[in-house]
């Protein structure tokens, strides 16, 4: 079919779809118009925006950790049946900025434990770490999930993962329209020179398709860096306990511990943390961890570091 005969066709249906999208924009604008009391400038709406993720994010983390305890099926292990983990939890809180936490217990289908942060903090254990680790080395791995709770860590990512999906939607958005345009241009350059066009689905599904891999390059790539931060947050909860328990080689003797016996393929959370150590650099770049090789030595240097300066003293 000649071009020439489908061009003011199509531009036609594309005027009548962007007059819609302005329309849904102008009624947009006129909310934040209605809710600032005043035209909002770039920086201004940036707040809104900022301060409306920040708002989603805080009430999603602070609703998130009961739906994570339900979901576990964890049941909480008060002070008269494990007095001696609660004494350890009572001196590590005292000696870090952090609230006291509740204690979990369940079966999470791997040794590991979890903290959960918001308006009741809380700390979940494997069943099986229980009976794999000893006294000093629990102490380590409690140290550490403190840290996490001490630093917001769960908070941060929390926000971190709601802006993510904000800007995904707002891209796409913003991007959608100027795509077609693209597209309106480039049918009405070939009309005039009677230059044959591909069929108005293919290109709309083109633009689109363009548009959406535009946007999932971009949230690969902010993906990609809050997952970095991730795994800088655990280094970081790492050098925390080791230096308030002041033993990292009791850490890093529970980090091999779980390595040997964990199993990758079970537990509920398995799906929800990458680890670094598995194959592939795609994989190393979102993992949630890094290697635990990588910080189990870290963990072995500070303890000959510490060693040394015993030897000195």
């Amino acid at each position: 079919m000649n071009s020439r005969g489908t061009g003011p066709l199509f531009l036609v249906a594309l005027g009548a779809l962007m007059v819609v999208y302005l329309g849904l924009a102008a009624l947009l604008v006129s909310g934040l118009l209605f809710a600032f009391g005043l035209r909002p400038d770039p920086a201004t709406t940036g707040v809104a925006v900022l301060a409306s993720t920040a708002l989603v994010g805080y009430l999603s983390y602070r609703v998130g950790s009961v739906r994570i305890l339900r979901a576990l099926r964890a049941t909480e292990l008060p002070p008269d049946r494990a007095p001696n983990l609660h004494r350890r939890i009572d001196r590590l809180c005292e000696a870090m900025d952090v609230d006291r936490p509740a204690v979990y217990v369940t079966d999470l289908g791997t040794p590991n434990a979890l903290s959960i942060g918001g308006p009741h903090p809380a700390i979940v254990i494997d069943r099986e770490l229980l009976r794999l680790l000893g006294p000093d080395e629990i102490e380590g791995i409690l140290a550490h999930e403190l840290a996490h709770l001490e630093s917001r860590d769960g908070l941060v990512k929390t926000l971190g993962a709601t802006l993510l999906q904000l800007v995904s939607s707002l891209l796409f958005l913003a991007l959608l329209p100027v795509g077609m345009l693209a597209l309106a241009v480039v049918r009405l350059v070939n009309w005039l020179l009677d230059r044959r066009s591909r069929p108005v689905a293919r290109q709309v599904a083109a633009v689109q398709t363009g548009t959406a891999l535009t946007v999932i390059l971009l949230l690969f790539a902010l993906t990609a860096a809050l997952r970095s931060y991730s795994r800088r947050r655990e280094l970081a909860a790492d050098e925390r306990a080791a230096s308030v328990t002041g033993r990292p080689g009791a850490l890093a003797d529970a980090l091999a511990a779980i390595e040997r016996a964990a199993d990758r393929r079970q537990g509920p959370l398995s799906s929800l943390f990458i680890r670094g150590d598995e194959e592939g650099m795609l994989t190393r770049l979102l993992a949630t961890h890094p290697p635990m090789e990588e910080r189990i030595e870290r963990l072995e240097a500070a303890e000959e570091e510490r060693w040394r300066e015993i030897e000195i003293r």
